[in-house]
């Protein structure tokens, strides 16, 4: 549903000083490799750093120009190619990416619309059947939402729809025969 572009930043989920153990190179042949997610898209990155003066969960400019901590951008990542500690950074990442990105997972909630006559946006948040997305739909007629705690406010069934966002983003990027795709890009 997003268009394909660059990401611009970036949160740092491994860094690996001396490259992948299984890299058949000699260890002086090899090259730091930091592993990312990008900030707009969700895109798993393989990213070579300047130096190693990052830290885990480090938010890191990628885009063109003058890059202070990045060299480059190497490659796309799958979900099974990133390492165990970046698996189990990722969901901390997308967590503080949703709630520093608060106003356009809200928004998604005003303008989700019908994908099909059958499917609607709201459907592919896990939790959400038909009775939940017309809740949704009359509160957001009534006045628009403007927090996530206003939604969860206004629909009890909802205590966290931040999550739901959440679960929603690592399902698209963990399962690469989801079919639509709300958050992230292919």
């Amino acid at each position: 549903m997003k268009e394909e572009k660059k990401e611009i930043n970036a949160v740092v989920l491994d860094i690996l000083p001396k490259g992948y153990p299984d890299d058949p190179r000699p260890m002086y042949k090899r090259e730091p490799v930091v592993q990312a997610v990008g900030v707009e898209q969700f895109k798993l990155l393989e990213l070579i750093p300047k130096n190693l003066t990052l830290d885990i969960g480090e938010l890191v400019y990628i885009g063109g120009g003058e890059r202070p901590k990045i060299e480059r951008v190497k490659r796309r990542l799958r979900y099974d190619e990133l390492t165990h500690s970046a698996v189990q950074e990722l969901s901390f990442a997308i967590e503080r990416i949703v709630k520093d990105r608060e106003k356009d997972f809200v928004d998604f909630y005003n303008r989700a619309i019908p994908i099909t006559p059958k499917l609607h946006m709201l459907h592919l948040l896990p939790g959400i059947g038909k009775k939940l997305m017309w809740e949704i739909i009359e509160e957001r007629e009534k006045k628009q939402f403007d927090s996530f705690a206003d939604i969860s406010q206004r629909i009890k069934t909802i205590p966290h729809p931040d999550r739901m966002i959440l679960n929603r983003i690592l399902e698209e990027i963990q399962d690469p025969n989801v079919k639509y795709h709300l958050f992230t890009s292919r």
